[in-house]
């Protein structure tokens, strides 16, 4: 090793350490966006040490030209998407990108095995220690292209990937099949074997089985499938830079891979459902499904007028603000904090109850709340706000549905089980809702039926207009 690669190579541990380091301030809201440029610029220094590596091996201009045009295009068009993206549709671009790196970290394995191929059908056979990282890199990155395809797709609501868990006829049968294929065909090259076709086989049977795994899930589940592809790609990553003996890929693909798998056992645990549970697949039905109005859930709803809810909560002492996906819809947050704001001014103590899956993607609600400069403090999660319902005057949900449904209380409901928020504790309920649609959950949601809550029918944004106003009449 020359000088000058072994310079490159400590760069490369510099930009990982960047990486680790961003990880770490991406614990918290208010160091997050901090940490975000810390790995950003850990990635940048490690592929600028990559250039100049490739500039002295005396890389042709076929190469240069192929490198140049791809960061053109892939980082045009990263930087497009992230910029132009609302942040509803933050989750189905995070899957975007998820099957943008395991495509890649494949294509990378895809790419070696040939050449390796080449090599070992006129001479010895890969040795295992480049043949396991490789075939688990076609495996894994075609797993989490194909399903991460399908999950953007479900999120986006398009008709071939609907949000409703679409069932393949034979279902577990035909992914058990795949999955067997993919087994078989990779012990069998993993003995020594050689063999092209075989390794277009797996990465056939993994593609579809990134399909049979993802289309039968429903839209309530995505976010966290797509954290769980998320993990996927990172340990795709990881395996691409064992096949390129790159320790830079390896930390990353690493860092991402453990994060993910990590996140997906904390939402699992919020839902209070297995990640088997939920990898295989059928709840819910998607947002939006029609109920009748306190049907299941027994007991009639009260309408509130604004004026009515204005006064509630100009005179309460304590306010806590429940946000939901609703409200990201709505694009309400700037709404949601002026209320707060003019509470406050009120002498109103206003705190706002964050659960683990509200919204459809870790700190979606953190995220959202921030671009509205909601003081952090104020941001409360499920453990430490639920003993506070009982204290609050005032509980204001703005388009929250399951993780506010007292029926997860009780044995024989979907969301048997789930933490909840506890809101129906609260001496007052009001919920901002456009209609008595149902949740993901596909069930009545029992706050809306309790004595306390009053139903102000409205969209998230132009509810809250309506109450700012009100309050102000005051």
């Amino acid at each position: 090793m020359d000088t000058l690669e072994a310079l490159v190579r400590i760069i490369w541990l510099i930009g990982a350490a960047g990486f680790v380091l961003g990880l770490m301030r991406m614990n918290s809201p208010a160091t997050a966006r901090n940490g975000n440029l810390v790995s950003a610029g850990g990635m940048a220094l490690a592929i600028l040490a990559t250039l100049v590596l490739l500039a002295v091996d005396g890389l042709s201009a076929t190469g240069w030209i192929i490198i140049v045009a791809g960061i053109a295009i892939g980082g045009g068009l990263g930087l497009y998407m992230a910029r132009g993206v609302k942040m509803t549709a933050m989750p189905q671009l995070v899957s975007l990108f998820n099957a943008v790196g395991g495509g890649a970290a494949a294509l990378i394995a895809i790419d070696d095995y040939l050449r390796l191929g080449a090599l070992g059908s006129a001479s010895a056979a890969i040795p295992l220690e480049i043949s396991v990282p490789t075939v688990l890199d076609i495996v894994i990155g075609s797993i989490t292209f194909t399903g991460s395809l399908i999950a953007s797709g479900k999120l986006m609501g398009l008709k071939i990937t609907p949000s409703r868990p679409v069932k393949i006829p034979g279902g577990q049968l035909v992914t058990a099949a795949v999955a067997l294929i993919v087994l078989a065909g990779s012990v069998y090259l993993w003995l020594g074997n050689v063999s092209v076709p075989v390794m277009f086989l797996i990465l056939a049977a993994a593609l579809v089985f990134g399909v049979t795994m993802t289309l039968p899930i429903g839209g309530a589940d995505m976010p966290v499938v797509i954290s769980l592809l998320n993990s996927f790609t990172g340990t795709a990553v990881a395996m691409a830079g064992f096949v390129l003996g790159n320790t830079v890929l390896i930390i990353a693909g690493a860092l991402v891979g453990a994060s993910g798998a990590i996140l997906t056992k904390l939402m699992a645990d919020a839902m209070n459902r297995s990640v088997m549970n939920i990898m295989l697949g059928g709840f819910g039905g998607g947002e939006g499904t029609s109920g009748a109005t306190g049907g299941g859930a027994g007991g009639s709803v009260r309408e509130l007028g604004v004026d009515d809810a204005a006064i509630q909560l100009a005179y309460a002492q304590s306010v806590i603000v429940v946000p939901g996906y609703g409200l990201a819809v709505a694009q309400a947050q700037h709404q949601v904090r002026e209320l707060a704001e003019l509470l406050e001014s009120r002498g109103v103590d206003v705190k706002y109850a964050i659960h683990p899956v509200a919204g459809r993607m870790p700190g979606h609600m953190n995220v959202l709340l921030a671009e509205a400069n909601v003081p952090y403090p104020q941001l409360k999660e499920m453990e430490e706000i639920n003993p506070e319902f009982d204290r609050a005057d005032v509980a204001l949900v703005v388009g929250a549905n399951d993780v506010t449904n007292p029926a997860a209380r009780h044995p024989g409901s979907p969301v048997s089980g789930m933490p909840i928020l506890d809101v129906d504790h609260a001496k007052s309920i009001i919920v901002i809702k456009r209609s008595m649609g149902r949740g993901y959950a596909g069930i009545d949601n029992e706050l809306y039926v309790n004595p306390k809550t009053g139903m102000l029918f409205a969209d998230a944004k132009a509810g809250l207009s309506d109450l700012v106003n009100a309050v102000k009449a005051l």
